[in-house]
C-alpha cells in the first residue's frame, strides 16, 4: 500500500488544514509525529505545548496499530490537522474495530506498581496533557479521536 502525501487546504485566511493517510504500522508513526509538529508550530504553540501533541498524538496511534486491526486486514490511519485561531486541533481516525473508552476504567494511580495491569493509561494520559480529548466509535466505521491543544494564550496549556 503506497503512503500517500500530505494534503493541505486553507478555509479562511484564520484556518489551516492538513491531512495525511499511512499504513497503520508503527514505522508511520515518525512521519505522524513530524507531521503534527509542523501543525503545532503552526498553531504558535510552546515548546511544552508541542511535546504534549506529540506525545498525545504517539499514544493514539500507537491504541490504533495494536488494538483496531486486531483480527483484521492491517489498515490505515489517517491524521488532520486543523489550526484554528491558536488552538491545533488533531483528529487521527482508522476503520478498525470500534472502541468505546467508557470500557476503560479509570487507572488506580494511588496502587502499588505491582498490583496495577499492565496498559491502561493512555487515555488518561491524552486526558492530562491535552485541553480536549472525544473518543467516537460507531460499529463498521471505526474510531475517530480528537485531540485540542489551545496555546497558553488562549486557555489552559500544558
Amino acid at each position: 500500500m503506497p503512503d500517500l502525501p500530505a494534503t493541505q487546504s486553507t478555509s479562511s485566511s484564520r484556518t489551516a488544514e492538513m491531512s495525511l493517510r499511512l499504513p497503520a504500522r508503527l514505522e508511520s508513526i515518525d512521519q505522524i509525529i513530524d507531521f503534527i509538529t509542523v501543525a503545532a508550530q503552526q498553531a504558535g504553540l510552546d515548546e511544552q505545548g508541542i511535546y504534549a501533541v506529540q506525545l498525545a498524538t504517539d499514544e493514539a496511534c500507537a491504541n490504533v496499530i495494536e488494538h483496531a486491526y486486531v483480527d483484521m486486514e492491517p489498515g490505515e490511519i489517517v491524521c488532520s490537522c486543523a489550526v484554528v485561531a491558536g488552538a491545533l486541533t488533531v483528529t487521527i481516525r482508522d476503520f478498525g474495530r470500534a472502541f468505546d473508552p467508557e470500557c476503560i476504567p479509570d487507572p488506580d494511580l494511588e496502587a502499588c506498581l505491582d498490583d496495577r495491569p499492565v496498559g491502561g493509561l493512555g487515555l488518561y494520559f491524552m486526558r492530562s496533557v491535552m485541553d480536549e480529548v472525544q473518543v467516537i466509535s460507531a460499529p463498521g466505521q471505526g474510531n475517530v479521536v480528537i485531540l485540542v491543544k489551545r496555546g497558553t494564550q488562549h486557555g489552559r496549556g500544558v
